[in-house]
């Protein structure tokens, strides 16, 4: 098989580049994506940047709403796929679609399986404290990111990352292992090798609450947990009931009671933690702008010895 059928299955922007690397080594006869979505203050429909390079290169698009019990694995079948490529499609897949073609699915999975199964192993590669992670192309099943692995790639976590640089490092990984790696599955030269039992850690769904900075955690782990959850949700605290939104901090070296406030200058607002402190830089006060902690102390002071409480968010991943 020279160049094999494919239908790519795929959303948002980390997909694009594996759309791009199907399309260099082989025929996309399909592209599957999720239903345009409202987006912005006018709630205005945008499509997926799946589609949008879908339809830049004039490919079919199908946008299920459902797909379990439904015609749509006829759908598919009737476009003669020899094998579709998966990349962050955002549903799980039913039996019936993983049979569609005769070489299975596969999937483009961000992290070194079967360490972060789910849906956010970049965020949790970085709050963990991991020193790597990478990218595993991997035979699907029915089970979540449970499937035989045929490639994986490493990638570096540097000590600055944040799960933006991250997600556009390990995209471009993605795309440049199913460049290599998919027409020796195709050709029969990539056996799929199953997952050991040891090792497996799942990186559930974040969501807004587990941005909140509860500061009976070490500074080092407030200072990774940052990082991973840049661009999104960010992470908060509360000043009197207000919310403040922090966008920079480092690990100082201070000591005191979680959440107490150690300094309050220039320099920044240090807070205590169970292990070390935090200096918070940037700062956003609800419905205001970026600014330095100098700029905010300015215009509010917030005195050593203030006390920041936290509740610990419910439902936590990585390990």
């Amino acid at each position: 098989m020279s160049r094999p059928r494919i239908v790519f299955m795929g959303t948002p922007e980390f997909a694009v580049e594996s759309l791009r690397a199907c399309l260099d080594v082989g025929d996309v006869v399909g592209v599957v994506t999720q239903p345009d979505k409202p987006k912005g203050r006018g709630q205005a429909l945008a499509m997926s940047p799946v589609k949008a390079l879908a339809l830049e290169r004039g490919l079919p698009v199908m946008q299920p709403a459902r797909i379990r019990n439904t015609p749509f694995a006829e759908e598919l079948r009737a476009l003669g796929p020899d094998v579709c490529v998966v990349t962050a499609y955002g549903k799980i897949l039913p039996k019936d679609v993983l049979e569609v073609a005769p070489l299975g699915c596969v999937n483009v999975h961000a992290s070194l399986l079967p360490r972060f199964r789910g849906a956010a192993p970049i965020q949790w590669a970085i709050a963990s404290g991991d020193a790597q992670t990478g990218v595993c192309l991997m035979k699907m099943d029915e089970g979540m990111d449970t499937g035989p692995v045929l490639a994986c790639r490493r990638v570096p976590i540097r000590a600055d990352e944040t799960s933006a640089s991250l997600h556009d490092a390990l995209a471009r990984v993605g795309g440049e292992l199913l460049r290599e790696e998919l027409p020796r599955y195709v050709a029969g030269t990539l056996a799929p090798v199953p997952q050991p039992s040891e090792g497996v850690v799942m990186a559930p769904m974040i969501d807004k609450e587990q941005g909140r900075l509860d500061f009976r955690r070490s500074a080092a782990d407030l200072e990774r947990r940052m990082r991973a959850f840049t661009p999104w949700p960010g992470t908060f605290t509360t000043l009197d009931g207000a919310l403040l939104k922090v966008h920079a901090a480092r690990v100082g070296e201070g000591r005191g009671a979680p959440g107490e406030v150690l300094a309050s200058g220039a320099a920044g607002l240090e807070v205590a933690c169970a292990e070390g402190s935090l200096v918070l830089t940037q700062l956003q006060p609800e419905g205001k702008r970026v600014m330095s902690a100098a700029d905010f102390l300015a215009g509010r002071k917030v005195p050593v010895g203030y006390r920041f409480t936290s509740t610990l968010p419910p439902g936590e991943g990585g390990a």
